[in-house]
């Protein structure tokens, strides 16, 4: 327990906590700004068992504030959750890491969410919150949202039937342009760290059992601006469609292919109605005849007609290039297959 001591000597915590964290598990959904910031502090903290769902690869841009990855994590176009397991086993060799190379889906999400004591928000979109939240309350597993834009930030502990779920306090997706994202306003470390370090805190906190410190609130934070702002938290929505009626929408939605525009990427991710595990080393032989193909373990990339696109083992694709759906369907149509 050396290696904990300071975290040990911390009355929060104490040797019957690091226990605890020990054998912990908890799942890291996203691993981007805040995913990674939070995958290594939960490595350094002790916690025994992370999952790491990712669907995208470590690209140069990500570098400025993604602190788990490396230049040449983005010159080998590693999955983020194979490069964060990576630096967890060098960071913390005790800690088991599973790579989960795959987006967030209602026909998997369930199977990330049921076994784990802790859920960390790490995403960048509305929709797969509301995937989150709904298994998370399904399941009776507390989560962490959060999220950050410019120099803005977000976050709120959900605690399934205890406190109020995402859909009580966002019943609906915010409207279209009501909001900056990282295309318009980008995004800066400080608020990363900030927003992290308080999901990391909240997650500790539940782990060791340390409910009664919880904060409660739906915590706001402008490192720019200053301001930091706490709207305290009642009980759940009495006609929450989630906690309160117990249907989770989002899970129980019909297969299909869905195509998602990637914030800050002029990237658009195309999903299958099933996914599928595909022969990667026969896909990059015969995009060869195309266009320029580069390929390793994890994903096949193809540069071709001003586009790149990187197909991954479960039949999913992401087209770089444009941030028109359409095209991206056609470009995967027209290399992949339908």
């Amino acid at each position: 327990m050396d290696r904990y001591s300071r975290q040990i000597l911390f009355a929060g915590i104490g040797r019957e906590g690091q226990r605890r964290l020990r054998a912990s598990s908890a799942l890291v959904v996203g691993c981007g700004a805040l995913g990674s910031a939070q995958v290594e502090a939960l490595a350094r903290a002790g916690v025994g068992h992370l999952r790491v769902v990712d669907r995208d690869f470590v690209e140069e841009s990500n570098l400025q504030r993604q602190t788990m990855f490396t230049e040449a994590d983005a010159r080998e176009r590693l999955p983020k959750s194979v490069a964060a397991a990576r630096r967890v086993a060098a960071i913390n060799s005790d800690v088991a890491v599973e790579a989960e190379v795959a987006d967030a889906r209602h026909d998997n999400i369930e199977r990330f969410v049921r076994d784990r004591d802790i859920v960390l928000d790490g995403t960048d979109n509305f929709a797969t919150r509301y995937l989150v939240n709904d298994a998370c309350v399904k399941h009776n597993v507390p989560w962490v949202y959060g999220a950050a834009v410019g120099s803005y930030g977000v976050t709120m502990t959900v605690r399934p039937r205890a406190t109020p779920c995402l859909r009580c306090v966002f019943e609906d997706v915010p409207p279209a342009a009501s909001a900056e994202t990282c295309d318009t306003a980008g995004v800066i470390m400080p608020i990363i760290s900030v927003v992290a370090a308080v999901q990391i805190s909240e997650a500790l906190k539940l782990l060791v059992g340390k409910t009664e410190d919880l904060h409660g609130a739906l915590m706001q934070f402008d490192v720019w601006r200053n301001e930091w702002r706490r709207i305290k938290l009642g009980r759940p929505a009495p006609e929450c469609p989630t906690c309160a009626l117990g249907r989770y929408d989002t899970l129980e939605a019909e297969a299909r292919e869905f195509a998602a525009v990637m914030c800050g990427r002029d990237a658009v991710q195309i999903s299958p109605a099933t996914a599928s595990q595909i022969d990667l080393a026969a896909l990059a032989s015969r995009l060869r005849a195309a266009g320029e193909v580069r390929a390793n373990e994890y994903l096949v990339r193809l540069s071709a007609d001003g586009f790149e696109l990187t197909v991954f083992k479960d039949a999913r694709a992401i087209v770089r290039g444009t941030d028109d759906p359409a095209t991206a369907r056609s470009l995967y149509a027209r290399y992949v297959g339908s």
